[in-house]
């Protein structure tokens, strides 16, 4: 599975994105705010860590098709963005760096 297919679900309710990989269910916690969306916590298991970077650029992805703009408060999601930084610089808040 690829990113493009990767099925990426927005639950509402517990504010987190949500998809399964192999059988295991991967998360990122975001908070809202104004027009921004935190990304705070990212849960993975073990089994699909390889994995980790297609599921945040998905949901990276799903995210550039709103109007919001990212603050990856978490180490991995920032990391992951700043490795990333031209494909997603447009994405972060004004005068906001990683």
């Amino acid at each position: 599975m690829n990113v493009e297919e990767m099925k990426i679900t927005d639950n509402e309710f517990l504010r987190q994105f949500e998809t399964e990989i192999d059988g295991e269910l991967c998360i990122i916690e975001y908070s809202q705010q104004d027009r921004k969306i935190f990304l705070t916590k990212i849960k993975v298991s073990e089994k699909v860590l390889d994995r980790q970077n297609d599921f945040i650029e998905a949901v990276l992805s799903r995210i550039s098709e709103t109007n919001m703009r990212v603050v990856p408060t978490n180490p991995t999601i920032a990391g992951f963005m700043r490795k990333n930084r031209r494909k997603y610089k447009d994405l972060l808040p004004v005068g906001i760096n990683i």
